[in-house]
């Protein structure tokens, strides 16, 4: 069973940074890429960033630069470095194993909101 818990979110103005943290509580957590989504209000989930079991990482072209997704298979963690924030990254993060498409392994997500 897979459970997926994020933390880290809040409420930062515009420009500012936050990261966000997700504890995986799985034991093949280093044999699977992982991922970062959001859902912003009214919107489908989207994918923000993934990194490989071999640590390779992409991203979204609308958090290029600002955005670092980075792992640590020793304690289960994927983390989302968000710099630059921008009122349009507001939305629910929620990390998950990454795959096309995603698996209904869902956690309650944390909430991010950017003021202007």
């Amino acid at each position: 069973q897979v459970a997926l818990v994020e933390s880290g979110g809040g409420l930062v103005q515009a420009g500012g940074s936050l990261r966000l943290s997700c504890v995986a509580s799985f034991s093949a957590f280093r044999l699977n890429p992982m991922a970062w989504y959001r859902q912003a209000p009214g919107k489908q989930r989207e994918l923000v960033a993934f990194i490989t079991q071999g640590y390779s990482t992409n991203y979204a072209d609308s958090v290029k630069g600002r955005f670092t997704i980075s792992r640590d298979n020793a304690k289960n963690t994927v983390q989302l470095q968000m710099n630059s924030l921008k009122p349009e990254d507001t939305g629910v993060y929620y990390c998950n194993v990454f795959s096309i498409p995603p698996r209904d392994y869902w956690g309650q997500g944390t909430q991010v909101t950017v003021s202007s």
